[in-house]
């Protein structure tokens, strides 16, 4: 693997680079658009460059930008440089399923078998995705999510901390699962879910 330089400055960004570094991976740095670079020169000792310039024969690039519509443009932006993306699985996940390219999959998360995972995923730390689910490109899983089995997740969703969804639900694009929901049937895209059972209330902008 080439030298890797992580997208962003902010925490994510820096706990991604501590968790590639624990686990043997060289970060280079990290690399923000050249407008933002502002004068700053280091973050936990190591340079910051205009992701403009980078040079993708040198380095692979990881970008987990917390926003699922963001990190999806500046992944489309660094392939069409030639950039190669990695993804992180932490070695203490249990992983029984194949992982798409810069996906971010940290501790603790248990995915069962048969379960299809897509492009730029996010899932923090002790999530349960069950068997045969599909989980599509830019989603977010925060942490303690119980996914049933056979549930789709649809693009851009973004599911709260200890939600829950039942078995054989589909979570349309865009769905927003608020903190300790509930869903027990498919939801609508681009709504917000909370309670349990869940409720729609309100609209996410597409």
């Amino acid at each position: 693997m080439k030298p890797v330089i992580v997208f962003g400055t902010n925490d994510v960004s820096q706990l991604a680079a501590f968790y590639l570094e624990q686990d043997g991976v060289n970060v280079a740095g990290f690399c923000v658009d050249k407008e933002y670079l502002g004068g700053r020169e280091l973050v936990h000792g190591k340079p910051i460059f205009a992701f403009n310039g980078l040079s993708p024969v040198k380095y692979d690039l990881f970008i987990p930008l917390y926003d699922n519509k963001l990190r999806a443009k500046k992944s489309k932006e660094a392939k069409m440089r030639g950039h190669n993306l990695i993804s992180y699985v932490s070695p203490k996940a249990t992983v029984f399923s194949s992982v798409g390219e810069n996906c971010f999959i940290m501790e603790n998360n248990t995915i069962q078998p048969f379960v299809e995972i897509g492009n730029n995923v996010i899932m923090w730390s002790g999530n349960h995705i069950g068997h045969h689910s599909k989980i599509k490109d830019n989603v977010f899983f925060s942490s303690h999510v119980v996914l049933s089995g056979n549930c789709v997740v649809e693009p851009y969703c973004w599911l709260g901390v200890n939600s829950t969804i039942r078995d054989h639900c589909t979570l349309a694009e865009g769905t927003f699962v608020a903190m300790c929901a509930g869903i027990t049937k498919n939801t609508k895209s681009y709504t917000k879910y909370a309670g349990m059972p869940a409720k729609e209330f309100g609209n996410v902008e597409a």
